[in-house]
């Protein structure tokens, strides 16, 4: 396998999970009472959050690298 296919393959992965924790706090807020607008802030923040967080732990990891 190529190092091109592992980073796509990952980076999908990582879009795949974001995607899931969205979907995930949007239907959590909606259930909570939350207007369709604010669940659809909040599955965005936790979109953007998911991928900050993978972000932050792949440049923690490329250090270890060679």
């Amino acid at each position: 396998m190529t190092h091109l296919s592992v980073v796509l393959l990952t980076t999908a992965l990582v879009v795949v999970f974001a995607l899931l924790a969205a979907a995930a706090a949007g239907t959590l807020a909606r259930l909570d009472g939350a207007t369709y607008p604010t669940a659809l802030m909040r599955a965005a923040t936790a979109f953007a959050a998911v991928l900050t967080l993978a972000a932050a732990v792949t440049g923690a990891l490329a250090q270890f690298l060679p």
